[in-house]
């Protein structure tokens, strides 16, 4: 059975995405490791490490592009599960510091020396171990989402005030993260890591270790997200999404699809959050800021939603644009991002991947619209015949 899943999700687009993610993370960091400098081919270590962070970008565009272009769910708070991520990633670097410290405590964290902390707080006990850090990457995102999306789903909760209460979650943490008796780091938050599992963090083979497993978890999570959405599941989930009504009425259950998706998204994205950390050397409380969840939306709608490839293009180009425009006029980077996204709403609703592929066809369908609109009337319980004819479309 999951032979057949992994067949159906390797559609023609899966395959040579993951073929580029895999060959991307075999050759850049053998253009870093094995080309010397000044020579053709070579990777400077910096390169690596930006678009290994770019790489982190891509999977948190993806889990959001899979609740928010397949199931409909709007979240404004995807940037507090990347961050919850990001943050048990580095708890396990700073229990890896040791007396190599400031204050050389060979169990309490610089900070919590500073702050007067006499012993460890029991919400850190076990972060010395690389694999209980492992499964709280995973674990804490995804019990926040679910819980969270246990209450907000089965109370029908949809639409602009879902995305207000998901902003509102990030934000409440953002503010509790900020203090210094949180046990997090306060505004500082945590930084100065010195290895994981053992390899210097500084090196530049560890370096190019963590771009190759972004790029590699990239690829993985392509596989699941595509097997995922051409499943049966996958259908109920676009059901959801274009007429949840009409899905509960034929017996579905729209709150557990909404729930299943919404944890899942909030896994992956704990997981960018983590293999972000070591690249970026810090995690501070700005990571839960509500404007880097919005930042995400425009990714994924810049690229496309809907579309497996389209959030990871809107993701790369967004973030490349955002490094080389931040270089020129540092001041004027939100108000090109705001104005992307005006651009993107009005004239490309479906994105890069939705342009490339009316050029492709070399036509935009008329009826479109149109066919939107008469499915809206229904599900609103209007009579659709009352709308305006539709001419009809040329034939081939």
């Amino acid at each position: 059975m999951i032979t057949q899943m992994l067949f159906r999700a390797l559609d023609k687009k899966a395959i040579w995405l993951v073929a580029i993610l895999v060959a991307i993370a075999i050759a850049i960091p053998a253009g870093n490791l094995l080309i010397p400098p000044g020579q053709f081919g070579h990777v400077p270590i910096y390169v690596v490490t930006l678009f290994g962070k770019y790489l982190c970008y891509a999977i948190l565009a993806l889990a959001l592009d899979l609740v928010w272009g397949y199931v409909g769910i709007l979240s404004l708070g995807h940037g507090a599960f990347f961050a919850l991520g990001g943050y048990a990633m580095g708890m396990y670097l700073m229990r890896q510091i040791g007396t190599r410290g400031v204050y050389a405590n060979p169990v309490l964290p610089d900070f919590m020396v500073f702050l007067n902390w006499k012993e460890l707080p029991w919400y850190w006990y076990g972060f010395d171990m690389f694999w209980f850090a492992m499964i709280m990457v995973m674990v804490v995102p995804g019990l926040l989402a679910f819980v969270f999306g246990w209450f907000a789903f089965r109370s029908r909760v949809t639409g602009v005030y879902l995305s207000i209460i998901t902003q509102a979650m990030t934000y409440a943490l953002l503010l509790a993260f900020f203090r210094n008796d949180f046990g997090f780091g306060g505004n500082n938050g945590l930084t100065d890591f010195k290895d994981i599992l053992g390899f210097n963090i500084q090196a530049d083979t560890t370096r190019a270790m963590l771009f190759a497993l972004s790029a590699l978890a990239l690829a993985l999570f392509v596989l699941i997200c595509s097997m995922i959405v051409n499943s049966k599941l996958g259908k109920v989930m676009v059901a959801v999404r274009d007429a949840e009504s009409r899905t509960r009425f034929l017996g579905w259950r729209p709150e557990n699809v909404k729930l299943f998706a919404f944890t899942v998204s909030a896994v992956m994205a704990g997981i960018a959050g983590a293999l972000y950390v070591p690249q970026v050397g810090i995690i501070n409380p700005g990571e839960f800021a509500p404007e880097n969840s919005i930042e995400a939306v425009i990714w994924v709608a810049v690229g496309g939603r809907g579309t497996i490839i389209g959030p990871i293009i809107g993701a790369l180009l967004v973030n490349y644009g955002k490094t080389i425009f931040t270089s020129a006029l540092p001041e004027y980077w939100l108000f090109a991002l705001g104005g992307l996204f005006v651009i993107v709403t009005l004239f490309l609703p479906k994105g890069i991947v939705g342009l490339v592929g009316q050029i492709r066809d070399g036509r935009i369908k008329p009826n479109s619209t149109k066919l939107d609109a008469q499915s809206a009337a229904a599900e609103a319980g209007e009579d659709p015949s009352t709308l305006p004819p539709t001419k009809p479309e040329p034939a081939e």
